[in-house]
């Protein structure tokens, strides 16, 4: 391709000629005469001929400058509109966010069609993942991570905190959970946190903090065990009948309140925060605002 002139240079050429002012040209650009000035004499060295004709006044094109003028002005509004219509197209274009597995099965998309009422026209790619999707990237528009920490990859705001309580199926309360003592003839349902995770919330972690409230607390190796890999799995197990559970009161919110589950204890664990995160800069900010803000109003 052929090296062109900085566009600048250009963009004073064109209002500079529609104005056959530079005052005009200057106050259309938002710039001052000198500098439209400047950027005219830059063109007229690159083409090595002079544009404008100064003297006598008023201001008038050269046949050079005439030539160039239709050109240019052509050019210009091919690139607009070019751009335009690329933003049009991608405004159409679904607004991707990432979030947990759980999290997107559990509490995001049963409440996607209150979105889809306020904002019809503007659909969501869910990305379900327990990956961290990188934003910088481009890979997603949004997302909504879960973490203990502040995110440092974009603008974060707080949307959610949960705690962990000891869950199971309200039929296990009335008939054989009476006490912590009773979890000995309780299968424990335990879910995967990483090693390294020294906070995450175990029944290891939630056994040891009964000792200090209730006497006669059972050990891990006089219980019955069912792990998973997923959470989502784990919930679905106690939801079933299948033992008690350490889970977020966020994810299980809906069965707590409809009775389907209950707390088997009143001691719990500290969760982690739900921060919703975007890029700054994003060309879908607009509509990453309004889903902001919509998060924000559900929570």
């Amino acid at each position: 391709m052929k090296q062109l002139p900085p566009l600048i240079e250009l963009r004073a050429f064109d209002a500079a000629a529609r104005h056959l002012s530079f005052n005009k040209a200057a106050a259309e650009l938002g710039v001052t005469p000198s500098a439209i000035s400047h950027q005219i004499r830059l063109l007229e060295r690159y083409c090595g001929r002079a544009l404008f004709r100064r003297r006598p006044r008023p201001l008038s094109l050269t046949d050079a400058g005439t030539r160039l003028f239709p050109v240019i002005r052509d050019g210009l509004e091919a690139f607009a509109a070019a751009i335009a219509a690329v933003k049009r197209d991608g405004n159409k274009q679904p607004l991707r966010v990432t979030t947990t597995n759980a999290f997107a099965s559990r509490w995001l998309v049963p409440r996607l069609p209150r979105w889809r009422k306020l904002c019809p026209n503007a659909p969501l790619e869910v990305i379900g993942t327990d990956a961290v999707i990188d934003l910088r990237a481009g890979e997603a528009d949004v997302a909504i991570r879960y973490t203990r920490k502040l995110p440092a990859d974009g603008i974060a705001h707080e949307l959610l905190r949960d705690t962990f309580w000891p869950i199971c199926n309200p039929a296990a309360l009335t008939s054989s959970l009476k006490s912590p003592a009773d979890l000995r003839r309780q299968v424990l349902v335990h879910c995967y946190w990483s090693p390294s995770d020294l906070e995450a919330p175990t029944w290891q972690k939630w056994l040891g903090a009964a000792r200090s409230k209730w006497r006669d607390v059972p050990h891990l190796r006089e219980m019955e065990h069912l792990s998973f890999r997923e959470e989502l799995h784990a919930i679905e197990a106690v939801i079933a009948g299948q033992g008690v559970g350490i889970l977020s009161d966020v994810l299980v919110a809906e069965e707590l309140a409809a009775g389907t589950l209950a707390k088997a204890f009143e001691l719990g664990l500290s969760g982690y925060r739900f921060y919703l995160v975007h890029r700054p800069g994003n060309a879908r900010e607009k509509t990453i605002r309004r889903f902001s803000a919509w998060l924000q109003s559900i929570v």
